[in-house]
């Protein structure tokens, strides 16, 4: 009898842990029976795909069905997508119509968000807001000594995200002020710069690429937005391959997967190649094992291991930077990049071979003697990363005690660099390879 029972616990524990792996389904939630109804009153047929909590990736969607190559994995209806249409149909459309300069379809869309969440109860995208998050981990709204702690190239663009937020908010202070007729409260209050930035990171992580013919009422930055509720729930994979696109006959926004999903579980889209630099940037996540990671050498690494004495060094740094190998300059999961070797075999070039440097753009060998010593210093930056890195990690381990209200923001940066320190111990064990080799 004991033993029976306890194969019968062993199953319903497996079959649990099974339940825990492949997600939690979240349909019953009010938020998402409010959100269904919604777009069923927009056209929006039941899909197989259902609200689920994931230990790995957070809310996503999950198939009731099991998919194949060629499935269409969703449909949404015109109706049901927010653009720029959608705005200038609201009663802020009289207002953008008439000022001058035009705004821009993205400040359009930001200025909806923000005036719809105001309204609350009386606004009719409500059950699509109220999924919305809360709060963003985009660069831009990571705390300051969280950002110090970004890998150099990244810190460097996450400063200017932040900043034109910053140049966003202040140069669109007076439109925001025009809009007073509309509202009771004052519109100071309404349009703050939180409420802009958490609008501007809405739009920034959720919104499908969707061309709309250029209006007049607006700036000459490309109409390409679309925000799609529902849809917007499906998390990113870089190992999966669909087609997304707005299909002008059903008018539609669908998406076709071309990669196979089990039943129950977790369904992906792919947002395109972007290694985890671009997608902490644009989308404030990291993938585990992201084949197209890579971690980047500033210019100040690379020219730190040349020396300043050599005559031909401003004429070399020259060249690079005018064909623009200063840029760009990786460590993957194969290795330093060929742009990355090709620019420490410019600088490592000797005074007699200095007139070949064009030969080296062009991918041709100069000599055993350059190549190596390309090879040589291409491990050192290896090296010298991996203990950046590494400091950068302790550090992070020390905030992580100290700041508790910092915690998710610093696990985030923690998951960036250790998926770096994969990357450039892979790279190390390559150069020792080819350096065995030689």
């Amino acid at each position: 009898m004991k033993k029976s029972r306890g194969r019968t616990g062993r199953k319903r524990r497996r079959k649990h842990l099974k339940s825990f792996m492949d997600g939690v389904n979240c349909s019953h939630k009010l938020e998402y029976i409010k959100l269904k109804k919604w777009l069923k009153e927009r056209g929006f047929e039941d899909s197989n795909l259902r609200p689920a909590e994931f230990w790995e990736t957070g809310r996503g969607l999950m198939t009731t069905k099991a998919l194949q190559a060629g499935d269409l994995i969703i449909s949404l209806p015109e109706k049901c997508l927010l653009t720029t249409g959608t705005v200038l149909s609201s009663c802020l459309g009289g207002h953008i119509v008439k000022w001058k300069p035009p705004v821009s379809p993205l400040l359009a869309l930001c200025t909806f968000l923000i005036a719809e969440k105001h309204s609350g109860e009386k606004s009719p995208w409500k059950p699509y807001l109220d999924v919305l998050p809360k709060t963003y981990t985009c660069p831009a709204c990571l705390e300051p000594d969280v950002i110090n702690l970004l890998p150099k190239t990244l810190k460097k663009k996450a400063q200017e995200q932040k900043m034109m937020i910053q140049e966003l908010f202040r140069s669109s202070k007076a439109f925001f002020s025009s809009l007073q007729p509309l509202f009771a409260e004052s519109t100071g209050t309404i349009f703050n710069y939180s409420a802009l930035e958490w609008a501007w990171c809405t739009i920034n992580t959720r919104t499908v690429y969707m061309k709309h013919p250029h209006r007049e009422c607006f700036s000459l930055e490309p109409d390409v937005y679309a925000l799609a509720p529902y849809l917007d729930l499906l998390n990113h994979s870089p190992n999966v391959q669909v087609k997304a696109s707005f299909n002008e006959q059903t008018r539609n926004y669908e998406i076709w997967t071309n990669s196979h999903c089990r039943k129950y579980q977790e369904v992906f889209i792919c947002y395109g190649p972007h290694d985890n630099h671009r997608l902490l940037l644009e989308y404030g996540f990291v993938a585990m094992d992201n084949p197209h990671s890579s971690v980047y050498v500033s210019p100040d690494t690379l020219l730190k291991y040349f020396s300043p004495l050599d005559k031909q060094r401003k004429a070399k740094v020259s060249i690079l930077k005018d064909h623009n190998y200063l840029e760009n300059l990786t460590f993957g999961w194969e290795g330093p990049s060929w742009r990355l070797l090709t620019a420490l075999e410019v600088l490592s070039l000797a005074a007699d071979q200095f007139a070949c440097w064009k030969r080296i753009l062009l991918g041709d060998v100069i000599s055993a003697r350059n190549e190596q010593q390309a090879l040589d210093t291409a491990a050192k930056i290896c090296q010298f990363l991996i203990e950046e890195t590494q400091h950068a990690l302790l550090q992070i381990s020390q905030l992580k005690r100290d700041k508790e209200n910092l915690k998710t923001q610093l696990a985030l940066v923690e998951m960036l660099h250790s998926e770096d320190l994969k990357i450039l111990q892979k790279s190390a064990e390559i150069l020792c390879n080819l350096n065995l080799g030689t």
